[in-house]
């Protein structure tokens, strides 16, 4: 499961949906927006993105995981949209037998989401008063 978000996320919901008796392992990872970047005070962000193409590109991630990894499941769930200082940007989580499996297959997906799925970031700066899209 892939999706983009403009809500606050709730990792203890998205987590239940992996939950899986045959799994022994569940990983997950939380992106926050941090405070600063490169030297400058951050006020917030702003994801903006092509909804069909990330979507798509998004979903062949996670289905090529759960082949490549030998995972029962993983999701990830993107925001778009104002994001404020703590807030999750990014959320993934794998369920699998075992660990490593498990382990190896989050970094994996976060990686190849953060490569290859068209999601722009824009920052707020507190002491420039300006705003810069990141690549």
């Amino acid at each position: 499961m892939f999706a983009l978000s403009s809500d606050i996320l709730q990792p203890a919901t998205l987590r239940e949906q992996l939950l899986n008796p045959h799994c022994g392992a569940y990983v997950s990872f939380e992106g926050w927006v941090r405070n600063h970047n490169e030297g400058a005070c951050v006020s917030h962000l702003e994801y903006s993105t092509y909804e069909a193409m990330a979507v798509r590109q998004g979903k062949a991630i996670i289905q090529n995981a759960i082949q490549e990894f030998d995972i029962e499941a993983a999701a990830c769930v993107h925001r778009v949209g104002l994001l404020e200082i703590g807030d999750i940007a990014v959320w993934v989580g794998v369920c699998s037998a075992h660990r490593k499996a498990a382990f190896t297959a989050c970094e994996a997906i976060i990686d190849r989401i953060k490569d290859d799925v068209p999601i722009w970031k824009k920052e707020a700066y507190i002491d420039q008063g300006e705003e810069k899209w990141l690549g």
